[in-house]
């Protein structure tokens, strides 16, 4: 059986329902906390290029809507998005998933074993 890699914030409310759903459904995760474990560029930019910045990037977020008008428009590309998402790490969408080559944001029903 395939571990699958679950990425978010402990504090988090998606991160948390995903967690019980996986638990209640008997799937073994790995679970990875941004801010105890850290982030790496390289894992931020296989996100992005699977899905798109713009699907990565939490923009309803309160961390988003804290910022300053200029630093939310100076994120015009991937690059400039990926900066910002690792200096803040809950300016990403939360969960992120990773099983079998797949990445997905929150609880993304497909990926999980077949329902009883």
């Amino acid at each position: 059986m395939n571990i699958i890699d679950v990425y978010g914030l402990q504090s988090c409310d998606n991160t948390q329902k995903a967690l019980k759903e996986f638990k209640k459904k008997n799937v073994m995760i790995e679970f990875h906390d941004f801010r105890t474990s850290g982030l790496k560029e390289e894992k931020l930019e296989y996100w992005c290029k699977q899905l798109g910045w713009e699907k990565v990037l939490n923009k309803k977020s309160t961390t988003w809507r804290s910022l300053t008008p200029a630093i939310q428009q100076s994120v015009m590309d991937e690059k400039s998005a990926i900066e910002l998402m690792l200096q803040y790490s809950s300016l990403i969408k939360r969960p992120v998933v990773e099983m079998n080559n797949r990445v997905t944001v929150g609880l993304n029903e497909s990926i999980l074993p077949n329902k009883k």
